[in-house]
């Protein structure tokens, strides 16, 4: 026979070794300003040479907090998030937090389910990209803190990209190789950013005497390419800005495959500067955004509603600034036959 596993010490042994109740030593990891910092210390000394892990199931009992934090997304295989997940996962051990992650799968209705079934399972959530309304939104946060992270939403902290700069950038690119026109290849309808790419794409093209086209909505994935694709070359567009990066790698892959040269007949440009936007052919000019920053601070907004729980927070919505990678995908407007 193998050795006995030696029992772990529970809160009991540290009880009896410290001299103390059981009820001081529950008190002194859950609700430490409830007793004497003496005699605190005192029992953390003991834990400690006892190896005694608290419970965390038995520390939310005691103290209503579970000490973890949901991150929402709405597509965990889509290179954006990833850097998201990384930024949050870096706060919430910061924190002392344990992060939980989970897949909306694009759907408003999943979104609204997932939050309902964690709600009372973790201390808050950290939405990314969200599909619901801001009622929906504001619903939800009455039940639990929220902060979001690429969308904005009155009276809930927020993390955002700066589109209005952004977008200016991609135009002004554009211009500058002599492009006249561009389409935009929309995302999900239910998307705050894809709304705000297109305002600001709008807004920037009418101060230089350029038209926009609209056409979609297209999902945000590799698949969604060809039918933006069929829908730009109908239209005899020069230029294609896509929702993210994704959707502009799937367009790209589409016009290979009809024949047209990227950039020689149709510039194309994304949103996000995913991991692989540089390594695809040709590489892809984008507007970077700083998603590792943006989960970071969307959990740093979180934490601080937690002790009281807040459902409101102070202050304006937190913009990060975004900056044009020129790459391979973008050159002159090509010379037509008339």
């Amino acid at each position: 026979m193998g050795p006995v596993p030696q029992r772990r010490p529970t809160l009991n042994d540290v009880a009896e070794a410290a001299g103390v109740a059981a009820s001081t030593v529950s008190r002194a990891f859950t609700r430490p300003q409830r007793i004497n910092h003496r005699t605190r210390a005192h029992v953390l000394r003991v834990a400690e040479e006892l190896g005694y892990v608290p419970n965390p199931t038995a520390q939310a009992l005691g103290s209503g907090r579970t000490r973890t934090i949901a991150l929402l997304v709405p597509d965990i295989t889509n290179p954006y998030f990833s850097g998201v997940i990384k930024g949050a996962e870096r706060a919430a051990a910061a924190a002392g937090l344990t992060l939980v992650l989970g897949d909306t799968a694009e759907n408003p209705t999943a979104e609204a389910e997932l939050v309902r079934r964690l709600e009372r399972a973790v201390d808050g959530f950290v939405i990314s990209a969200s599909r619901l309304t801001d009622d929906e939104l504001r619903a939800a946060a009455e039940r639990s803190p929220i902060a979001l992270v690429n969308r904005a939403t009155a009276g809930l902290g927020c993390v955002v990209a700066d589109y209005d700069s952004g977008t200016r950038q991609i135009v002004d690119h554009l211009a500058s190789y002599g492009h006249r026109s561009f389409v935009f290849a929309g995302g999900p309808a239910e998307s705050w950013s894809g709304a705000r790419r297109w305002h600001g794409l709008q807004a920037a093209a009418a101060e230089k005497g350029m038209e926009a086209r609209r056409f979609g909505p297209y999902m945000p994935t590799l698949g969604g390419g060809p039918a933006a694709v069929d829908a730009a070359v109908a239209s005899g567009a020069t230029a294609v800005v896509c929702h993210n990066d994704m959707l502009a790698i799937g367009v790209m892959r589409r016009l290979a495959e009809r024949g047209h040269r990227v950039p020689e007949d149709v510039s194309v440009v994304g949103f996000d500067d995913v991991f692989g936007a540089e390594f695809c052919q040709p590489t892809l000019t984008t507007l970077a955004e700083r998603t590792a920053d943006a989960g970071a601070r969307a959990v740093e907004v979180l934490v601080q509603q937690l002790p009281h729980r807040q459902t409101e927070v102070e202050g304006p919505t937190r913009v990060l600034p975004t900056h044009l990678v020129v790459r391979g995908s973008t050159g002159p407007v090509p010379v037509r036959d008339e």
